[in-house]
């Protein structure tokens, strides 16, 4: 709406001295020096709240284990490694993420995590994922991670090549709202202040059509808010897709 593109204006506006820093290549080597802690203190506040959730959503991760009956895992954005206590005991854990800045937060959640094997800790984005073999991998995991990728197509088509065959990719996402909704208004307003502030969020991404575009063979997918309901992040999408 011509409100919605007006108030988005007044928003970029504001933020000018931050972009100016972004085209010079300084805000980004900054943030992504600040973003591991300030993840540290939000992610168990944002992990509390979807808990359930998550403890329903991988609890049956161990029927996706390989013939050896050991669970091979890899997980893009790992971030701090809020999702290392869902895991189940013997998984053994591939984490990339692009930013190497989370290592001692990762090696710190690993250790209070102990029933998990490390076997790979790479740096790499989901876009590019070329150190994993093709179908290496019995599960992928994405938590919070697909709204901020450069490229979501390329992301996908990484997760399907890494899998093994009647492997699964597990998501937890916050997507677009309804497009007729205030909740999506607000979403377009402050898609640019997220973009600085998230490492690159997109709020209004449509995450589930390009799910369904992706050649799985099996989606179980379902929407779900997450309080408060009327923040521009609360839309989540939750479940899994099988190759």
């Amino acid at each position: 709406t011509a409100l919605a593109s007006f108030l988005r204006r007044c928003v970029q506006l504001l933020l000018s001295p931050i972009h100016v820093l972004a085209c010079l290549g300084l805000w980004d080597s900054f943030y992504k020096k600040v973003l591991p802690y300030v993840t540290a203190k939000v992610a168990p506040i944002c992990n509390h709240k979807v808990y359930k959730q998550k403890q329903k959503l991988f609890s049956n991760l161990r029927e996706f284990a390989g013939p050896s009956g050991q669970l091979t895992l890899l997980e893009i954005g790992t971030g701090t490694g809020t999702n290392f206590q869902f895991y189940p005991p013997g998984c053994r854990l591939t984490c990339a993420d692009p930013n190497p800045n989370f290592r001692k937060f990762l090696l710190k959640s690993l250790s209070e995590n102990q029933h998990l094997k490390l076997e790979h800790l790479v740096v790499a984005s989901g876009e590019d994922l070329h150190q994993i073999p093709d179908g290496a991998v019995d599960v992928v995991v994405c938590t919070l991670v697909l709204c901020s990728v450069t490229n979501l197509e390329k992301v996908l088509t990484e997760v399907l090549r890494v899998l093994r065959l009647g492997g699964a990719f597990y998501f937890l996402e916050h997507v677009a709202a309804d497009h007729s909704s205030w909740t999506y208004f607000w979403q377009k307003v402050c898609d640019p202040v997220w973009k600085y502030f998230g490492d690159g969020c997109s709020l209004s991404r449509e995450t589930q059509k390009e799910l369904e575009k992706t050649n799985f063979s099996e989606l179980n997918l379902r929407c779900i808010h997450v309080t408060p309901s009327w923040i521009p992040t609360s839309p989540h999408i939750i479940g899994y897709a099988v190759k």
